[in-house]
């Protein structure tokens, strides 16, 4: 890094080159973050949204168990029927 001392005793043309590539440098890390934070946020959703699904398909098995017929399962969940009958037949 250069010192302020530096960078003024420099051409005009120098110094602007200088906070050129400092701006450059500036907006790289700004975007990096920004990917991310992004990054993060995606797979905070992803997760939750897998996890949701999972809960659906335990209370789906759980109801099974305890006789509920595939269509109610089904309704009460909110999972498709082709699904629930998969859980039925012990194929998921």
């Amino acid at each position: 890094a250069m010192t302020t001392l530096e960078i003024l005793s420099q051409s005009e043309e120098a110094r602007w080159r200088y906070e050129a590539r400092q701006k450059f440098l500036r907006d790289q890390a700004s975007m990096l973050e920004g990917a991310r934070e992004e990054g993060r946020a995606e797979g905070l959703q992803q997760g939750l949204q897998q996890g949701l699904q999972q809960g659906k398909m335990d209370v789906a098995r759980n109801l099974l168990a305890r006789g509920m017929d595939a269509d109610t399962v089904a309704e009460v969940t909110g999972l498709p029927i082709e699904r629930i009958r998969a859980l039925a037949e012990g194929q998921a």
